[in-house]
């Protein structure tokens, strides 16, 4: 394996065709004449021999391979072979896309994993099948059974629900007392109906209650002919509207994206136990919903998800187009779901299907699919259930973010995930329903990036007159730079040569020593704007959930560390992490409280007003009624500004308001120390409860802006580029405060952005130039070196070293300098985390001495965005700062030097092209 490879993580050896297994096994005697099948719970496509003789094939993926040996395994000594092809034996766009298949996720790994054994049943009569569907009023469960072989006379059906909680039910019927049909295969179909009455328990994120089925086909004398276990849920999940409902109550999905990560085995787990672990981890982040990207997870997953309470989205093992033309791939892809539906369909957690990822291809070709499969997973005696008048027992859609949102809805949809409804005219945002983009996709990477902060926006225009619940896809993508002591982590199948080319990178740069700070910065950052997003989406009343991509790295398609957690769903960061779980689940939970604020700067004396919000997706519509939310204000002393509260009497399911629009809480921005600016932080908390949510505020002092400039400014030269007697006055024991023009030096610097770049900068580098759109300026936020520093006296830090939305005007004004040149160890004051494709040391607030004088660069000309508070008293803090005995800059620059900083172009890294096939 090439050991330079930055993409993914690597296999230390790639096998890539056909595989072969070998053992030899007994058949007792008593297996004569029996129904004997082989069964392989996950493998690649595979060819099954009997003493050396070719006896099946199966080309699955997403379910097991079970294979009828009755007619080959005599008793007695048997040589039975298993040939797996990892190679190319599905059709083509399974290989390089599918998360099935794909060597960034899972791997295209070649073997048989899960469980795997030889089963004997009756060749007499046997149940093939048992299928399960709730009831309208969810007390009753109806049970289908498919007998193959000839339904004896005698035959009576005994079922058994063992409940996770109360007493168990058994009732025994004759089976000619069932409703049945003859099916065309000669099997015969019986239908009956447990009732569960006044004790019945219903299945839900909340109360995850199920039960262990068994029937069992017995000669009503307790002989017993066969038997089948499955498990069952009393639930419905509903799209009524803009909205789901569980069971009759209004839901908020919120997701995460599942691209089959497991570092250690390069496969996915098959066990329970592993599924419980990475589920109850989303759990306890607030995650309710799990989506999996163009593959299905196996049986213990949905166990897991059944027992945890996570609403599944599983798709098909496609991720690129439904071309009508392609005969062998869309009957592969109809099969594999109809088979998905099959094995998967009776767990309560299986609540929606999707077709695979981002899909173009024929839109006739997908509402076919959905109509098939809602056909086949129907019960065949036509129970219906009012929750899913079109059929079926769960809700369906075509592809997660087909046509990339661009063509909108499809009446053939029960739902529709997406990152936009409609296109846009190129620099609008009124299709869209996520708050970060691609630059490729929308102008100026989207909202979050572009608009001055605020905590209001919501997608509530994109949403309009859409039929149907709207799931925002794949939200976030806010890169963040890796964590190198997550390196020692790699110790089984799958080594981190990625990471360790990007440390590598980072020395080579000079900046290796400030890896941690890098990290911890960066991902800090990338919390509040996950925040922001998130946030958005539960502003928006007629939104009915989101898919993050992802709380977890995806190691993958160029190394994408978005994730709050790495790639093992293991926190990140040092000491208690870049957030822990009880403070993401203050904007990530059923019940949040949310204030709408139209800005986060004030001046001192300015009222702070905002609206105070509850996205109240709790188990009860009237839950939150009786309970007090309180409000308060604090200063950055932990000082008490002013507080409030407020008993709830009318709190309904869905976003509330609590105030009267024309009434919104106020509080006055009154700093203890009227010269000295604040952070602050407004608390919005439930009473009794652990629902709180928290907002950084700024306060500044008021001032006579243009006074305190001026009189600051005396004695100092304010310049937009650099000259001779620029250079002259600073030889001269002068003071230079250097501001450029944003495009005047744009060969010696990197864009400005405010958001962390977008997933992976190799990759969306490729496709903004290859769709002649803007490329990102890659950058993930701001490391601040010394949070205490006089420079910043006036923009309050709180301590913190990363970026905060104070700095949002400034960054997105900013051309941050290419500093490559620096010795080793030099950090700018303000510096501009690069990522990890480039490494470039960027500067934008930077000082040297140069002779006798002083030099203060901001790469951001401040005098264009004076309107802001933040920016002003960033201004004046300079200033300040260059007036006081204490501007002593200790890093020297010799003229040459900082002539060849601004006038040099700065180097090219080679990045080659990574294509993504979703622009293809």
């Amino acid at each position: 394996t090439d050991t330079t490879v930055t993409t993914r993580l690597s296999r230390p050896y790639v096998y890539f065709g056909k595989a072969w297994y070998q053992r030899e096994v007994v058949i007792p005697k008593d297996w004569k004449k029996q129904r004997i099948s082989l069964f392989l719970e996950r493998t690649k496509p595979t060819t099954v021999f009997v003493d050396g003789k070719e006896v099946g094939r199966c080309d699955d993926v997403s379910v097991p391979h079970v294979y009828d040996l009755s007619d080959f395994l005599s008793p007695g000594k048997h040589t039975l072979a298993v040939m797996v092809d990892n190679g190319n034996s599905v059709p083509k766009p399974l290989l390089g896309s599918s998360h099935a298949y794909a060597e960034d996720t899972q791997t295209n790994w070649n073997g048989i994993i899960g469980q795997m054994f030889l089963e004997v049943r009756s060749s007499e009569m046997s149940i093939a099948s048992l299928r399960t569907m709730p009831d309208d009023d969810l007390h009753k469960l109806h049970i289908e059974l498919t007998i193959e072989g000839k339904l004896k006379k005698d035959t009576h059906i005994k079922v058994e629900a063992m409940p996770t909680q109360g007493a168990a039910i058994s009732q025994i019927v004759p089976a000619a007392a069932l409703s049945s049909q003859l099916a065309a295969d000669g099997s015969t179909i019986l239908t009956m109906t447990i009732d569960f009455g006044a004790q019945a328990a219903q299945w839900s994120e909340f109360h995850p209650h199920t039960y262990l089925l068994r029937v069992e086909a017995e000669d009503g004398k307790g002989k017993v002919y066969d038997s089948q276990e499955t498990v069952a849920g009393l639930r419905t999940f509903e799209a009524r509207g803009h909205h789901f409902y569980v069971n009759g109550s209004q839901t908020f999905l919120r997701g995460k994206h599942d691209a089959c990560v497991f570092p250690l085995t390069g496969h996915v787990a098959m066990d329970v136990d592993s599924w419980l672990r990475y589920l109850q981890i989303c759990k306890d982040y607030g995650i309710n919903h799990v989506r999996f990207h163009s593959w299905c997870p196996p049986e213990a997953c949905f166990e897991a998800a059944d027992q945890v309470g996570i609403y599944l989205q599983p798709e098909l093992p496609i991720w690129g187009s439904m071309d009508e033309n392609d005969a062998y791939l869309l009957s592969y892809l109809r099969d594999e779901g109809r088979k998905i539906i099959a094995r998967y369909g009776n767990h309560p957690s299986f609540v929606m299907m999707g077709l695979g990822n981002e899909l173009w291809g024929s839109a006739e070709v997908m509402d076919d699919f959905v109509r098939d499969f809602r056909a086949v997973d129907a019960l065949k005696d036509s129970v219906r259930h009012t929750a899913y008048p079109k059929g079926g027992r769960r809700l369906y859609t075509f592809g997660s973010n087909m046509y990339l949102g661009y063509n909108g809805y499809f009446d053939g949809m029960d739902y529709f995930t997406t990152c936009r409804i409609g296109g846009e005219a190129w620099g609008s945002y009124n299709t869209h329903v996520r708050g970060s983009f691609a630059f490729c996709d929308a102008f100026d990477g989207g909202i979050i990036n572009h608009e001055y902060p605020n905590t209001t926006t919501n997608f509530e225009a994109a949403i309009g007159d859409c039929p149907m619940p709207i799931v925002s896809h794949e939200t976030g993508q806010f890169q963040m730079y890796p964590d190198f002591n997550e390196i020692k982590k790699y110790t089984g199948a799958l080594k981190p040569y990625n990471m360790e080319v990007f440390r590598s990178r980072l020395q080579q740069a000079g900046m290796g020593a400030q890896a941690e700070q890098l990290h911890m910065a960066s991902g800090k950052w990338a919390v509040q704007l996950y925040k922001a997003d998130i946030e958005m989406d539960l502003r928006t009343r007629n939104m009915a959930g989101f898919q993050l991509l992802d709380i977890q790295d995806y190691p993958g398609q160029g190394s994408a560390y978005v994730g709050i957690l790495d790639a093992f769903m293991e926190k990140k960061g040092f000491g208690k992490g870049l957030v822990t779980p009880e403070e993401w689940r203050g904007w990530c939970a059923p019940v949040v409280l949310l204030a709408e604020l139209p800005k986060l700067t004030y001046n001192d004396g300015d009222t702070i007003k905002w609206n105070v919000l509850i996205a109240n997706y709790a188990e009860s519509a009237d839950a939150l009624n009786g309970k007090t939310f309180e409000w308060a204000v604090y200063g950055d002393d932990e000082r008490l500004m002013a507080s409030g509260s407020q008993a709830l009497t009318d709190v309904k399911s869905g976003v509330n308001c609590l105030n009267d629009a024309a009434k919104p809480f106020a509080a006055v921005a009154q700093l203890a120390d009227k010269n000295r600016s604040e952070q602050l932080r407004l608390e919005l908390r439930m009473a009794g409860t652990d629902c709180v949510n928290r907002y950084d505020l700024w306060a500044y002092p008021m001032v006579d802006y243009a006074a305190e400039k001026a009189k600051l400014s005396e004695g100092i030269v304010v310049a937009d580029s650099l000259t001779d007697e620029l250079l002259a006055t600073l030889e001269q024991g002068g003071k230079v405060l250097l501001m450029p023009q944003k495009e005047m030096y744009a060969e010696q610097t990197v864009g400005g952005l405010v958001q962390t770049d977008y997933w992976n900068y190799r990759m969306f580098k490729t496709i903004s130039e290859n769709n002649k759109k803007p490329v990102s300026p890659g950058t993930l936020g701001l490391l601040i070196n010394d949070a205490a520093h006089p420079l910043v006296q006036r923009i309050p830090t709180g301590g913190d070293c990363h970026s905060s939305w104070q700095w949002a005007a400034t960054a997105h004004n900013a051309r941050p300098l290419v500093m490559d040149v620096m010795q080793e160890g030099y950090c700018p004051l303000v510096q501009v985390i690069d990522n990890v494709e480039r490494n470039h040391r960027l500067g934008m607030v930077f000082e040297f001495a140069v002779g006798k004088g002083g030099l203060m660069v901001c790469m951001s000309d401040l005098r264009q965005i004076e309107q802001y508070p933040e920016v002003q008293h960033l201004y004046l803090s300079m200033l300040s700062y260059m007036q006081s005995d204490g501007f002593k800059p200790a890093d020297q620059c010799t003229p040459a030097t900082l002539k060849a900083l601004f006038s040099s172009r700065a180097a090219e890294t080679n990045i080659q092209e990574l294509r993504n096939i979703s622009y293809d």
